[in-house]
């Protein structure tokens, strides 16, 4: 396992293969938070980024406030702000857009059997990879930054954090590779195609992107409640909208759309 990142092999590997959109490039080998420095940085000019690489946090966070720690070396910690303008219109799906670049970043590395959980996750043999936060500042100027920080497994058994209850173990990168790169070369990798992730979708959108994104849908045909302000919604996961929404089919409402919501519960794949 490494235990020590080499800072000038990952940003002479960025700046070969995505430097027309890089700003700057830090790796810290501890830092509090990756997302916290980058929300707190200055922003970076329209159309370019700013990326922070950690080799151990303090204070990493998930979705909803949940830690999100790991041993040295044992994880990918790291964010981009990435800056938009003027704001894309539904920037909300901006985080399954970079789940698919995830996904295209591992593939490329030679994993299999990834998939995506609306809306940020990354699963393995039904177990949680990684995740992906997203956080947004908006600009004065119509345009905002959106920092997203990803955290994910590379050789570690984490323990069940008891997350909104949808699954109850972890995976890594040591299982679905079919030879573990070095750190540095995963870490590269992600960078590159979470960059291309921001640009094509400050071009083009989510709605091109809809149809990918359903292959990997770990939900999709699964039974599974869904919790967020409106309450409750219980029924059969049946894919997702061309703006990003979670289809669900429930047997007394019918097909239900969820634009905000967190997975509470996931059950076995409908008969």
């Amino acid at each position: 396992m490494t235990t020590s990142l080499d800072a000038e092999s990952i940003e002479n590997a960025v700046k070969q293969t995505a430097g027309a959109w890089l700003e700057n490039l830090e790796v810290f080998a501890e830092i509090d938070s990756t997302n916290s420095y980058l929300m707190q940085a200055a922003t970076p000019a329209s159309g370019k980024a700013l990326v922070a690489v950690a080799n151990k946090q303090t204070a990493g966070r998930g979705r909803h406030g949940k830690a999100w720690d790991s041993p040295p070396g044992s994880g990918v910690l790291l964010s981009i702000a990435y800056s938009f303008s003027p704001s894309p219109a539904n920037l909300p799906a901006l985080t399954l857009a970079l789940g698919l670049a995830a996904i295209d970043a591992l593939e490329a590395l030679g994993a299999e059997g990834v998939q995506l959980k609306w809306p940020n996750d990354l699963v393995a043999d039904d177990g949680k990879l990684g995740g992906i936060l997203t956080e947004v500042r908006q600009q004065s100027n119509k345009g905002a930054t959106v920092v997203a920080g990803i955290g994910m497994n590379i050789d570690y058994e984490r323990e069940p954090d008891g997350e909104s209850g949808w699954t109850s173990k972890s995976a890594n990168l040591k299982q679905v590779l079919p030879k573990l790169p070095e750190n540095e070369t995963i870490i590269t990798q992600l960078v590159e195609y979470l960059l291309k992730g921001f640009v094509a979708f400050d071009e083009s959108g989510f709605e091109p992107l809809s149809e990918r994104w359903s292959r990997y849908d770990w939900l999709l045909g699964r039974e599974l409640t869904v919790g967020g302000t409106a309450g409750q919604v219980k029924g059969v996961g049946a894919g997702i909208g061309a703006d990003g929404a979670l289809l669900v089919e429930s047997e007394m409402h019918g097909m239900q759309r969820i634009t905000s919501g967190s997975i509470a519960h996931v059950g076995d794949r409908a008969s």
